[in-house]
């Protein structure tokens, strides 16, 4: 890469070629490897080890955090969205491109909208309960067609979704969850073992 341009130019142009649809499908596995790595960096130069939000206020990353981890908890096996920089990685990127800035940021606001209208608190601040209820309602476009209000926490989630996985899996974790080991070269190809006799 030629030295004039910077990691920020080139995080720029791959978050602005990737509006058709989820992150992986679209930008190479080296792009999101630069995302990841930009987080690590910022967390390594960081006194206290922490990533700072690019977009998203406080309250909006809390609850972005708060909805990848839902969204691909941690298990027995390995960690989840949280672990991996997925939250990192979403706000990098939409820190990057108006579109994103819209669907996600608007998302967010309209989810607390919605959530106080309804129980008179944000998103946060809900039962575990409520918070299932609303996610439900939001995670099925079917939902949309029914009540057209919840056409923009449709959009919404389905985008989140997208990117938490992309940031799932093109993470360090996530490709340790694929037991992905890369392209290997064979010097010779075997065929296929035979069939047993019936």
């Amino acid at each position: 890469m030629p030295t004039n341009i910077s990691r920020r130019d080139v995080l720029k142009n791959f978050a602005l070629g990737v509006s058709a649809g989820s992150v992986l499908r679209v930008i190479p596995m080296e792009a999101a490897e630069l995302a990841h790595r930009m987080v690590s960096e910022e967390r390594a130069q960081s006194p206290a080890g922490t990533y700072t939000p690019k977009f998203f206020t406080p309250h909006s990353y809390e609850t972005l955090r708060t909805l990848c981890q839902t969204i691909i908890p941690a298990d027995a096996e390995t960690g989840g969205a949280i672990e991996a920089g997925a939250p990192e990685f979403i706000d990098l990127l939409t820190s990057e491109n108006e579109e994103y800035q819209l669907t996600l940021g608007g998302g967010i606001a309209w989810l607390d909208s919605r959530c106080s209208d309804r129980y008179g608190k944000v998103y946060l601040d809900c039962s575990p309960a409520d918070q299932k209820t609303e996610l439900d309602l939001i995670a099925f476009r079917a939902n949309a067609r029914k009540d057209p209000t919840l056409a923009p926490g449709v959009k919404f989630f389905a985008q989140l979704r997208d990117f938490t996985a992309d940031g799932f899996f093109t993470s360090e974790i996530g490709i340790k969850y694929l037991q992905y080991i890369g392209n290997t070269y064979l010097d010779e190809f075997p065929g296929c073992p035979p069939l047993p006799e019936s």
